[in-house]
C-alpha cells in the first residue's frame, strides 16, 4: 500500500497526483496483496524443527512494526481539488460548491465524521507482540468508521456537526471550475488555510470581509454542542486498549473464533461479521442490533425478529418504539477481478440515500472508507495514516486526531469489487423505508443481476440451517432458489485478496 498521510494528496484536473506516481513505481512480485503489505509470516515448520527460537520471531514482528510505523507515519503537504458544477454527495446530503456557504457546509459534513486510522504503541495484542496494527489493520480501521458512521446517526441529534471542528484549520481542498486546472482570474475560490508546515505563503483571493472564524462559528447551533460530551463518550469506545468494546483489540480477539489473529488480513466480509459480534457483546448499547445479509441476501423476518422483543414485552400499539434500531451490513462483490462498469450508477444512487452510513472495501492492497462521490471520483476516509495512540481513559482527552481535514478522492474504476454496505434504520417503519429505498436504487443498474436483494421470509426458508446474524460458526454460503448460478461467482469472496 503506497499510501501517506491525510494532507498528502494533490489532484490537478481531478487526477490524483500521488496515484500517477504509484501507477509509474515497479510493484513487488509476490509481496502485496488483499488490503495491506504481507505481515511476518508464521514460523516455518522447518524453523521449528531446527530449534529457532520464538524470540526471533518477536524480532522480525518489532521490525516489520518499526518499519511501518516510519512508512505510514510521514506526511506530503497537499490539495485535493472539486469542481463548483457538480454536487458532492456525503452519505445522503448533496453540497453545489459554488458559493462559501455550501463549501463550509460540505467542510464540516466531512469533518464531522469519525476517522479512525493506523495507531501506534498501544498495549500489546493478547497473543501476539504486536503494539501497532500499521500495515495489517487498514480493513478494521474502515470497519470500525463503518459502524462509527452508524452510532453517530443513532446515538447523535439529526445532521450533527463537531462544533470544534474550525480547529482543524488547514483544510487541504480547494474549488476550482470544472476542467479549469488553474484559477480564473476575478472568481474568488473559497480556500481553507495553507497546507500543515507549508512555508509558501499562499495567494488569498477576494472573499467576505467578515472574520473566518465568525463565519465558520455561525453553523454551530447550541443543540450540537450538548451532544458533545456523547461524541467523547463514543469516541472512548474505540480506543486502542483491551476494554473497549470497539477497539482493535477488541476486533482481533472476536478475529480469532474466524481463524483470524494479529497480523493478518481481514476482508470486508469477515469484518462485517466481527462488528456484529462485537454490538451483540457489549453492554454500552441496548437498542441497537447489527445484522450480516448472508450471499447478497436480506431476509426480511430475520431482521424483525433480530429487532423485535421477546413475546410478551411488545405493547400492542407501539412498533417503532420496542423495535431496536439496526445496522444492516451486506457484503457483496461488484464484478471479477475489477469493477464492472455497470454497477457505478447504483453505488452512486446508494451513497445518495439517508439510509446509507457508507461503504468498506477499497482498492486492490488498500481498504478504503468510501462516504460519497462527485462526477466519476469516490469520496473517501483513508485509515492508512499512522498516529501515536490516544489515551481515551483520560478526562477530556484530544479529539482532533479522530477527525480528517483533508477530503480525498479517486476514481471509480479503481474500486475493489469487494466490498460491504452499511444501512441504518432507527426503527421499523425506518427499515420498511430503506427497503423500498434500497430496492429502487439497486434497480438502477443495467446488470442482469443487482447488487443484493431483499427477500420476505426467514432464511431458513430458503433451505439454510442458521440466521446470519445468529449464527456462531462460519456463514453458510447457499442461495435462495433461482440463484444458485451466482454461488461460484461468490463463494470465494470473502478474503478478496489478489496477488
Amino acid at each position: 500500500m503506497n499510501s501517506v498521510s491525510p494532507n498528502a494528496v494533490q489532484y490537478t484536473g481531478g487526477v490524483m497526483l500521488n496515484e500517477l506516481t504509484e501507477s509509474r513505481r515497479p510493484q513487488a512480485p509476490a509481496q502485496q496483496g488483499g488490503f495491506g503489505l504481507r505481515p511476518p509470516q508464521s514460523p516455518d515448520p522447518s524453523k521449528e524443527a531446527s530449534g529457532e527460537p520464538e524470540e526471533i520471531d518477536k524480532l522480525k514482528a518489532k521490525l516489520m512494526s518499526a518499519w511501518n510505523n516510519v512508512k505510514y507515519g510521514w506526511t506530503v503537504k497537499s490539495k485535493t481539488s472539486f469542481n463548483k458544477i457538480s454536487p458532492v454527495t456525503v452519505l445522503g446530503h448533496a453540497y453545489l460548491l459554488n458559493s462559501e456557504d455550501q463549501v463550509e457546509r460540505f467542510r464540516l459534513a466531512f469533518v464531522s465524521r469519525l476517522w479512525l486510522t493506523y495507531r501506534r504503541e498501544f498495549p500489546q495484542l493478547e497473543g501476539s507482540s504486536w503494539t501497532t496494527d500499521c500495515g495489517w489493520g487498514c480493513m478494521l480501521r474502515s470497519g470500525q468508521m463503518l459502524l462509527a458512521q452508524g452510532l453517530l446517526v443513532h446515538l447523535m441529534p439529526q445532521d450533527w456537526t463537531w462544533p470544534d471542528a474550525q480547529q482543524l484549520t488547514d483544510v487541504d481542498f480547494e474549488v476550482l471550475r470544472i476542467n479549469s486546472p488553474v484559477r480564473v482570474a476575478g472568481v474568488p475560490i473559497p480556500s481553507f488555510g495553507s497546507p500543515r508546515g507549508s512555508g509558501t505563503p499562499e495567494k488569498t483571493p477576494q472573499r467576505d470581509p467578515t472574520p473566518k472564524s465568525s463565519q465558520k462559528k455561525k453553523f454551530e447551533s447550541p443543540r450540537d454542542r450538548q451532544a458533545e460530551p456523547v461524541h467523547q463518550k463514543l469516541l472512548t469506545w474505540f480506543g486502542d486498549q483491551p476494554p473497549t468494546p470497539f477497539g482493535v483489540h477488541q476486533l482481533v480477539a472476536i478475529g480469532r473464533s474466524s481463524g483470524k489473529k494479529a497480523g493478518d488480513w481481514y476482508g470486508p466480509s469477515i469484518v462485517a461479521h466481527i462488528l456484529r459480534k462485537a454490538v451483540a457483546n457489549t453492554t454500552v448499547l441496548h437498542n441497537l442490533a447489527v445484522y450480516v445479509a448472508q450471499d447478497c441476501t436480506v431476509y426480511k423476518e430475520d431482521v424483525a425478529h433480530l429487532c423485535e422483543p421477546p413475546l410478551g414485552h411488545s405493547p400492542p400499539d407501539s412498533d417503532n418504539q420496542t423495535w431496536k434500531s439496526v445496522i444492516i451490513l451486506v457484503p457483496v462483490r461488484l464484478g471479477g477481478e475489477a469493477l464492472n462498469p455497470s454497477y457505478i450508477e447504483c453505488v452512486k444512487n446508494i451513497l445518495k440515500l439517508e439510509c446509507c452510513i457508507g461503504i468498506i472495501g477499497g482498492k486492490p492492497k488498500h481498504s478504503l472508507y468510501f462516504v460519497g462521490f462527485q462526477d466519476e471520483q469516490l469520496l473517501y476516509l483513508d485509515p492508512h495514516y499512522c498516529q501515536p495512540v490516544v489515551d481515551v481513559t483520560q478526562v477530556n482527552f484530544p479529539l482532533e486526531s479522530f477527525h480528517c481535514s483533508s477530503p480525498k478522492k479517486m476514481p471509480f474504476t479503481r474500486m475493489d469489487p469487494s466490498c460491504t454496505i452499511g444501512f441504518y434504520a432507527r426503527n421499523k417503519k425506518d427499515f420498511e423505508s430503506l427497503c423500498s429505498a434500497v430496492s429502487l436504487a439497486l434497480s438502477s443498474s443495467t446488470e442482469r443481476y443487482p447488487i443484493f436483494t431483499f427477500v420476505e421470509g426467514e432464511s431458513h426458508d430458503y433451505g439454510l440451517e442458521a440466521h446470519s446474524s445468529n449464527h456462531t460458526g462460519p456463514a453458510p454460503h447457499i442461495l435462495p432458489p433461482g440463484k444458485a448460478a451466482r454461488v461460484n461467482n461468490r463463494q470465494n469472496s470473502d478474503e478478496f485478496v489478489f496477488l
